[in-house]
């Protein structure tokens, strides 16, 4: 399991004062692109394949209060990538330094051409380091309906319903 630790600094915290929901989002991304870039995905390598990563989506979910004051540990799991390695699946645990899981996240992305902006499949190599990740228990194989899983589509609008 790749994992990551971090210090809760003073700009994490919200109102409430305890962990913001966008240092969530923050430690997410910086425990994937350590991986990532730990794997051969790193800006050189990207670009050489002109690739890039984009998020479909991140599902969060809070199970308890975390608060400045003592490190917390985000981990990265692999728990779904298509045969050609365009989509992958990836889930977050977030623990206090008790090993306590506070959050969980599922996040759903895929692989950008950045000449083309399409999606694209991964070349092998880079494929094969991804999936060198930790499986979850409940891996799968995923496909372009699981992207798609929830229904959710865009919704034009009117312009002149824009207008103040």
């Amino acid at each position: 399991m790749y994992k990551k630790k971090f210090e809760i600094r003073w700009s994490d915290i919200d109102a409430n004062r305890h962990l913001a929901n966008t240092a969530y989002i923050n430690f997410m991304s910086h425990t994937r692109m350590g991986f990532l870039m730990e794997n051969g995905f790193g800006q050189k390598e990207m670009a050489q394949h002109n690739l890039g990563p984009v998020v479909f989506y991140e599902h969060v979910y809070y199970f308890k209060e975390v608060f400045a004051g003592e490190p917390v540990t985000v981990t990265l799991k692999l728990s779904g990538l298509s045969e050609d390695g365009m989509y992958f699946e990836f889930v977050h645990d977030f623990y206090d330094h008790k090993g306590r899981n506070f959050a969980s996240c599922e996040m759903m992305g895929g692989w950008i051409d950045l000449k083309e902006r399409k999606l694209t499949g991964l070349p092998k190599e880079l494929f094969d380091k991804l999936n060198n990740l930790d499986h979850t228990e409940d891996f799968k194989v995923l496909t372009k309906e699981d992207t798609r899983r929830f229904g959710k589509a865009p919704k034009d609008i009117d312009p002149a319903k824009l207008k103040a």
